[in-house]
């Protein structure tokens, strides 16, 4: 169990491992599904910081599939100014002038 995880992150851990294995999946499936789905539930109460805010999206993808939030830290590192006012489409254009 991380440490960051309370007995009641835990025991839904368990709960969900379980459930998954019994459903068919393997050991490791089982844990992973079961990991996300604990982390996904901390992230919904505030327990742990929503990662996709923190990056600027795979450099390996189209920049029209990254979120809003990843255009937005990437248009943060190009230093493009008026970012925090764009759209999506916006901050994409923005970017591909820059580059």
């Amino acid at each position: 169990m991380p440490r960051a995880w309370s007995d009641k992150d835990e025991r839904q851990y368990q709960h969900v491992k379980k459930s998954e294995k019994e459903r068919g999946r393997s050991e490791d499936k089982a844990e992973e599904i079961a990991a996300r789905t604990v982390n996904k539930q901390r992230r919904k109460s505030g327990r742990t910081p929503n990662r996709t805010t923190q990056g600027s999206g795979n450099p390996n993808k189209a920049l029209e599939s990254r979120t809003r939030d990843e255009l937005y830290n990437r248009a943060q590192e190009l230093e493009i100014a008026g970012r925090s006012k764009m759209d999506k489409q916006a901050l994409i254009e923005a970017i591909r002038g820059r580059a």
